[in-house]
């Protein structure tokens, strides 16, 4: 399948990262910055897949362990990690994949609607799947990646 050479109105761009062996991408404009990965400072009464906190030029950001989040296993952190800082409205978060890929254009067209899995209430972390040149992709709803604001609170 050819990627698109340029945007078009039915055109998405898109980042793929690695996360447990399995190809995952979300939407480029909800990415702020990529970022080697670096020591958390951990916080009381957070959800298990929060690693902590890391000052991102004097912003307290957290960060959370997508692969736990995704009920892929819990990462090993290692200077081999890297962070995908996301911004959802007014909420910045440090994403930790595995891997960062590529960024590539996908025309809407291709985007399929995953299959009902019977998941939990809320657990609709992919909205797509992408089949692109021989591999199969899913799209990660940022949004739905998030802790609920009172959560993070310490």
């Amino acid at each position: 399948m050819p990627r698109l050479e340029t945007p078009t109105d039915g055109a998405l761009e898109l980042i793929s990262f690695e996360i447990a062996g399995q190809e995952f991408c979300i939407d480029i404009r909800s990415v702020r910055e990529i970022r080697g990965w670096t020591p958390t400072t951990r916080m009381p009464h957070t959800p298990p897949y929060v690693l902590g906190v890391i000052n991102l030029r004097g912003l307290v950001m957290p960060v959370i362990d997508l692969r736990r989040r995704l009920g892929l296993g819990e990462t090993e952190a290692s200077s081999r990690h890297v962070f995908v800082v996301v911004q959802h409205e007014d909420r910045v978060i440090g994403l930790m994949v595995d891997a960062v890929q590529e960024t590539f254009l996908v025309d809407t067209a291709l985007l399929q609607t995953p299959p009902d899995m019977d998941c939990e209430p809320g657990a609709a972390f992919v909205d797509a799947i992408i089949p692109l040149e021989g591999r199969m992709l899913s799209r990660l709803v940022v949004a739905a990646l998030l802790p609920a604001h009172e959560r993070l609170a310490a």
